[in-house]
């Protein structure tokens, strides 16, 4: 069960329930969101500065971005402690100058997917705005998950020149003749993804743009990433086998180094 929250001055208020993420959005106002995970049996969290600061962006739609971070922190405290003991996924949508907390029990991924890697197809569609983490994509991001074959964990959203954009809900990473390639301008920058880059610089050479569809067999290596996947490494894309069809080096190299900086940098939200 998905439980919605609205931060106020006093103590969080019940807003409603859901069945998924998805039908809690559909609930809420259009708006700005940004989605994170807790860590340390729920008493942790990851950049949240960072989290909030995406919803100030000017061009988010109805969002006052005057949330201070220390009455969110004792917000989503009051919140964690109704939804109970255990990891959750918390999303924050800021509409109609209001901030609300969707939160959810957070089910890892198999660690299958982490041993083998996953299959990612080609999708049509783009987000109008690239830059903002906005309710409205939900509906479509959701429909073309409907529409994924049997057995696929990610549609990548290509642009018209070939190139791939970003997973529906993650970024996406390559490695061809030993460069690391991601799209910059045509993406959502997401927090996970600035993290990766920063865990990376050292480890190889960063290309000034994203591969194209038609690279593919080229390369050695990729992954996604995003706040609920970590580093996730992709095996597959379409009906092109990546590298030798299991996980590289680099990926799995940037998964100790993500799983060793939450351990470091993860705060509590109660200090």
């Amino acid at each position: 069960m998905v439980t919605i929250f609205r931060l106020g001055e006093a103590q969080p208020e019940f807003f409603a329930s859901a069945l998924s993420m998805a039908e809690a959005s559909a609930i809420l106002p259009d708006g700005a969101y940004t989605t994170l995970r807790t860590y340390g049996n729920g008493t942790r969290v990851l950049r949240l500065a960072q989290h909030l600061a995406r919803l100030g962006d000017p061009a988010a739609p109805r969002c006052d971005p005057r949330f201070e971070e220390s009455k969110v922190r004792a917000g989503l405290v009051q919140v964690l402690k109704a939804a109970g003991p255990g990891e959750a996924r918390l999303r924050l949508t800021c509409a109609n100058e209001r901030l609300f907390v969707t939160v959810e029990p957070l089910e890892p991924l198999p660690e299958t997917l982490y041993r083998d890697g996953v299959w990612c197809v080609s999708v049509s569609l783009k987000r109008p705005e690239p830059k903002v983490k906005d309710t409205r994509f939900i509906p479509a991001a959701q429909a073309a998950y409907r529409d994924l074959p049997p057995g696929v964990h990610e549609g990548l959203m290509v642009a018209e020149d070939g190139t791939i954009l970003e997973g529906l809900s993650s970024n996406f990473f390559a490695v061809r003749k030993g460069v690391l390639h991601t799209e910059d301008e045509r993406v959502l920058p997401g927090i996970t993804r600035g993290v990766v880059l920063e865990l990376g610089r050292g480890l190889l050479p960063r290309a000034t743009g994203a591969v194209r569809l038609d690279q593919v067999g080229e390369l050695s290596e990729a992954f996604l990433t995003s706040v609920s996947r970590g580093v996730l490494p992709v095996v597959r894309v379409d009906e092109t086998t990546i590298g030798d069809g299991r996980p590289g080096p680099l990926t799995q190299e940037l998964e100790r180094r993500l799983e060793a900086l939450v351990e470091r940098e993860a705060e509590a939200l109660i200090a």
